[in-house]
């Protein structure tokens, strides 16, 4: 009797065990698609932890220390992370402490030589319009958003927004980056914020000195660039640059300068050819009888960042195809020295033969840069938990504000900046990001809906630009910015070239000796760029924009 005892006792505890052996496999094969941050790690909560809820952000439930490197695409970001008063309040508050990393070069080639060796930064933030940006949702270096934040953090679909997870649902039905700096053309309507930042630029004395010229027709600006090389070829012992474009040939003689020109975007439905444009090409060489003349020289096309920053900050430029955006700090600055009337204005440039005013680029809902967390980091839990945190409310004015009590306070039931903040703001802006690393020092993650309501007021010689540029904003032209093809496809692959060629080819046909010259050149770049894949681009363009419209009517 007791041996049968203990035989049906083990029967019993050998029936157990394989029980719980089937149940491991049953849960191993449903969490086999599911994303994990290494094949051996458990995607259970860590001990302790509650569930995720959708109705509360999921950092709250593990604030213990974890480190997550942070690539930002852009070698001229130079803030750091740990020494300002804002990134030690989130890094206490959240747990999480960043390492930032910037590409000492070109962003793009920086991010593909870490795909190759397979070595990613934890989170990436690249500019929405890199090729890099497709290579890494195509090449599964980074993870689904959604579906972490299903496992790990419901409440990213409360604070991300649907709009932006649709607008950057691939095929396959999930989104791997959340944008910055995005918006709609429902809410531009609706709230007036256009997010326009495209001006055209001048240097307020000489340009009233002048007699406030006409620079909208080719005659009246080849007249005041003569009248700026007879009367006013220096400053402070310094040649004048008498012409900048942000961006060189890809942005700002190309897109930015088609802007303001008024060029459309689509005929009858269907995509524009913007760069044979008409208006374009007379304002193309106007630019080449400039330069035959003296006019203008070629630093604008090979000027280093430094000596654009140089120029700019000595007032050394006259006129600029500039977003204002980059003019914030210096604007100030040179409105409070010796020289107050040497600050920069917006005014009408370059405009089409019919006098139209421009048609800016106003924000869009591809937003500025997307940002993702890649497959390589250890911690895609606490790396989806610190999104929906910046996402949120709460993060955003966390970064965009810093402490309460230190750097803002409530006035009104209104969050507000210290008045000494925006003293600091105004005077030493180097220090107020150096030091307290608040408003746009993180802007990563930035949400122009949420944070724009604790803006104090600019001052006047940021606000004319501001202004002039939200006046000319084209609200329903968001919709065609980046319509070109990136990835490694064929199609982006025909449009990489044709787009470096034709990077090599404007200067050419800016320098080109005459006229016939000029046609010549441009007829041979278009005939390249035939041979190169061109209607294949085209066809490209014109599905996106389809697939955008009706993204759009959702």
């Amino acid at each position: 009797m007791k041996h049968n005892l203990i035989k049906l006792s083990m029967v019993i505890v050998l029936a157990v065990i394989l029980t719980l052996g089937l149940a491991a496999c049953t849960k191993s094969e449903n969490n086999e698609n599911k994303p994990t941050s290494t094949p051996a790690e458990s995607t259970e909560q860590p001990q302790g932890e509650s569930t995720p809820s959708p109705e509360q952000p999921a950092w709250q439930l593990d604030t213990s220390p974890v480190e997550l490197s942070w690539f930002v695409g852009a070698s001229w970001y130079a803030h750091s992370w740990g020494e300002s008063l804002t990134s030690k309040y989130v890094t206490e508050k959240t747990g999480v402490n960043i390492k930032l990393e910037v590409p000492s070069g070109e962003a793009n080639e920086h991010i593909t030589l870490m795909m190759t060796s397979g070595k990613l930064p934890d989170l990436i933030s690249m500019g929405s319009w890199e090729n890099a940006v497709k290579k890494l949702w195509e090449g599964d270096h980074v993870y689904a958003l959604n579906e972490l934040a299903e496992q790990y953090d419901p409440y990213f679909f409360k604070v991300a927004g649907d709009g932006t997870l649709k607008w950057y649902r691939q095929e396959n039905g999930n989104t791997y980056g959340i944008p910055n700096d995005s918006y709609s053309p429902n809410l531009m309507h609706e709230t007036g914020m256009t997010a326009a930042n495209q001006t055209f630029l001048v240097r307020k004395d000489l340009y009233e000195e002048m007699g406030k010229p006409d620079l909208s027709t080719p005659e009246g600006f080849l007249n005041a660039l003569q009248l700026l090389k007879d009367k006013y070829p220096e400053y402070k012992g310094q040649p004048i640059s008498p012409f900048f474009a942000q961006g060189n040939v890809p942005y700002g003689m190309s897109e930015y300068l088609q802007n303001l020109l008024a060029v459309p975007h689509e005929k009858d439905g269907k995509v524009y050819d913007r760069i044979t444009d008409p208006d374009y090409l007379a304002w193309l060489k106007t630019f080449r009888t400039a330069y035959e003349r003296g006019l203008i020289n070629v630093d604008f096309l090979v000027d280093s960042d430094t000596q654009v920053e140089e120029k700019t900050n000595n007032a050394r430029y006259f006129m600029m195809i500039r977003e204002w955006t980059g003019m914030t700090a210096v604007n100030p600055m040179l409105a409070a020295s010796g020289n107050p009337d040497s600050n920069y204005i917006a005014v009408d440039g370059p405009q089409n033969s019919k006098g139209d005013s421009a048609k800016l680029f106003p924000g869009n809902m591809d937003g500025w840069m997307v940002t993702m967390i890649s497959k390589s980091t250890k911690n895609p839990e606490r790396a989806i938990r610190f999104l929906t945190y910046l996402a949120s409310e709460e993060g955003q004015r966390d970064l965009f504000l810093g402490k309460e009590g230190e750097t803002w306070e409530m006035v009104s039931g209104k969050p507000q900046l210290k008045a000494e903040m925006v003293k600091l703001l105004e005077t030493d802006i180097e220090k107020f990001e150096k030091e307290y690393g608040i408003m746009d020092t993180y802007w990563m993650m930035r949400n122009p809906v949420i944070i724009n309501q604790w803006r104090p007021e600019k001052a006047p010689v940021i606000k004319q630009m501001e202004d002039f540029a939200n006046a000319q904003a084209d609200i329903d032209s968001g919709i065609y910015k980046g319509l070109d093809p990136l990835g490694d496809s064929e199609v982006a692959v025909a449009w990489s070239r044709i787009s470096q060629n034709w990077e090599e080819v404007l200067p050419e046909l800016i320098t080109a000796k005459d006229e016939a010259a000029f046609d010549k050149i441009f007829d041979n770049f278009l005939a390249r760029r035939v041979s190169y894949g061109f209607d294949k681009v085209m066809e490209y363009r014109q599905a996106e924009l389809d697939v955008r419209k009706a993204k759009m009517a959702e």
